[in-house]
């Protein structure tokens, strides 16, 4: 877990109370967090270094409290503030808002597409009319590196450049070049380096050299300019000095280039919004998310006070929860309810006995494809287990069909021709083994057992997965007897019996896939399930079999 260190009196004064030790230890517990050691810089440097080292250091009572590592608006003390007081009803959930300039058009920067080859993405945003004093400066400056620590994983995700926008001219431009044609001054630096002799000079850096090896074997360094040709940063490893901020600075241009946009994305939000109440400019963002509740009205309430703007709509128990930018661990309806709990407080849920007793098992779709594996390899055939995606012509054209009827899900950028679709039918995949290995002895009688990818509206993600059952038997005769026969066998293992209605039956049906009149569909209670039959010989050819084949493909899933 991260540890933020915050001044105990600036902590306080910002509270706009006193707490004891052991009282701001409780807050922290009933918050989530916990305060994990009361210290000061010169205790510190003297355990680490010495006492002859810690000499002159302050004796200001230092506060270090764990966070959760999820949690990036709590690395700050604007963050960590603005949540307990949130927390303890003594501020309203903030609200964030992007505002557009008064006067002209927002700031502009321009990717261009050198960048693919070393950072790709950036992002950018500027806070205005901001007032710094000295604690403000130096949280902003440690908040960066909090981020760059965790999220931004040492800089290889994310790094993060802020700049005087006052000293430098839009529209900005971000591209990369030769390290030798990179030229600037750096920060703190009095000359200008090449991108070359900064990574020279930087080998040797406590701080920097950390970084060096993310871009020191790219034949191109990513380089941001102004429209003046200034260098602002070259990330991630040192910004530009014309354009540093100090604590005169009003106005701050906030770039984050990255590997991962949605980290980006993330790491903008939580510096523009841990400083918006010292200035105008933020993002913000929200999603529906309807838990499960007996009181909405008191989990709304609970959530507002996690910073999580809510409300109940009225419409049964459905709750509408806004989602601010400064909350990017909110990724699921779990995460929401988790901030309940906490407001609630873990220590008021009261102790109960659970009314069940729940014990694992295996999921009940998985154990009825095992106990049937058993008994169809018991039955003399051999499990083959094939790819779940396939060409389009197996599903289709192989089988005598059109594509557009099989329902399948496509993949938007195959990397070869064998991996178009994901299959709709087991049946393709047998045939291509028995291909693989006709010169076994005949015959060849093999089943699968898995689950096929079919198109489907009403899910979320267009689609589901089906469970099927498929086995073909190849000889010098179609054996359609033996097929049928596995078929009574599995209903008979399946505890279905043969009879019209509650029972199973088949009954002639047409399908190009099969030879005509040799095909039969498969009824269970009335419904379909799946199909059986002699296979046509033009779907044989096509898997370049030369013997006959018969095939039986069936829903599992019906015989839970």
């Amino acid at each position: 877990m991260p540890t933020v260190g915050v001044k105990r009196d600036l902590l306080f004064k910002a509270l706009g109370r006193t707490y004891t030790d052991e009282e701001f230890d409780e807050l922290c517990f009933e918050f989530g967090l916990e305060l994990d050691e009361i210290t000061s810089e010169k205790e510190i440097i003297s355990r680490e270094q010495g006492d002859s080292k810690a000499s002159g250091a302050s004796d200001i009572i230092l506060y270090k409290i764990d966070v959760p590592a999820n949690r990036y608006d709590l690395l700050c003390l604007e963050g960590l503030v603005r949540g307990l007081q949130v927390f303890k009803n003594k501020l309203e959930a903030p609200r964030y808002r992007r505002v557009s300039p008064v006067n002209g058009e927002p700031q502009k920067l321009i990717i261009t597409k050198e960048t693919a080859a070393v950072r790709p993405f950036a992002v950018a945003a500027v806070l205005r009319n901001i007032t710094f004093t000295q604690e403000r400066y130096d949280s902003f400056i440690e908040l960066q590196e909090k981020l760059h620590q965790n999220i931004c994983r040492k800089r290889s995700l994310v790094a993060i450049g802020t700049h005087d926008l006052d000293t430098i001219s839009g529209p900005f431009t971000y591209t990369a070049k030769a390290p030798g044609d990179i030229c600037f001054r750096p920060l703190n630096q009095t000359k200008e380096y090449t991108a070359t002799q900064l990574m020279s000079l930087y080998k040797t850096d406590s701080h920097l050299r950390h970084y060096l090896h993310i871009i020191e074997d790219k034949p191109v360094y990513p380089v941001i300019y102004d429209s003046n040709g200034i260098v602002l940063s070259m990330p991630p490893i040192i910004n530009g000095d014309h354009s540093k901020i100090t604590l005169k600075t009003k106005n701050v241009f906030i770039e984050c280039t990255a590997t991962d946009v949605t980290k980006a994305k993330i790491v903008l939000d939580m510096m523009v919004t841990m400083f918006s109440e010292y200035s105008v400019s933020v993002q913000h963002c929200f999603v529906l998310c309807p838990p499960d509740s007996e009181s909405t009205e008191k989990i709304a309430q609970l959530l507002t006070r996690m910073c999580l703007r809510s409300r109940a709509t009225g419409v049964g128990d459905e709750i509408e929860v806004e989602i601010p930018p400064t909350r990017s661990d909110v990724i699921h309806a779990c995460d929401i309810m988790e901030d309940a709990a906490v407001a609630y407080g873990f220590n008021n849920i009261t102790r109960t006995t659970p009314r069940t007793y729940t014990v694992a098992h295996q999921f009940p779709l998985n154990k009825l494809t095992e106990l049937l594996r058993q008994d169809l390899a018991a039955a003399g055939f051999t499990e083959a287990l094939n790819f779940a995606l396939c060409s389009q012509e197996d599903i289709a054209d192989k089988l005598g069909k059109k594509i557009s009827e099989t329902k399948a899900a496509h993949i938007s950028n195959p990397k070869t021709a064998e991996f178009q679709v994901a299959r709709t039918t087991l049946l393709p995949g047998l045939l291509k083994t028995i291909a693989a290995n006709r010169k076994m002895p005949l015959p060849l009688k093999l089943f699968e057992i898995s689950d096929v990818v079919l198109q489907d509206e009403t899910k979320d993600v267009g689609a589901r997965n089906s469970r099927r059952f498929c086995a073909v038997y190849y000889n010098k005769s179609p054996g359609f007897e033996v097929i049928h026969g596995l078929l009574d066998r599995t209903m008979q293992l399946l505890d279905v019996k043969s009879a019209r209605g509650e029972g199973y039956h088949i009954q002639a049906a047409d399908d190009p896939t099969f030879f005509p009149g040799r095909c039969a569909e498969i009824f269970v209670q009335g419904k379909s399930v799946g199909r059986l039959g002699v296979l046509h010989p033009d779907v044989i050819n096509r898997f370049e079999l030369t013997m006959p084949c018969s095939a039986l493909e069936m829903d599992v899933e019906p015989f839970l």
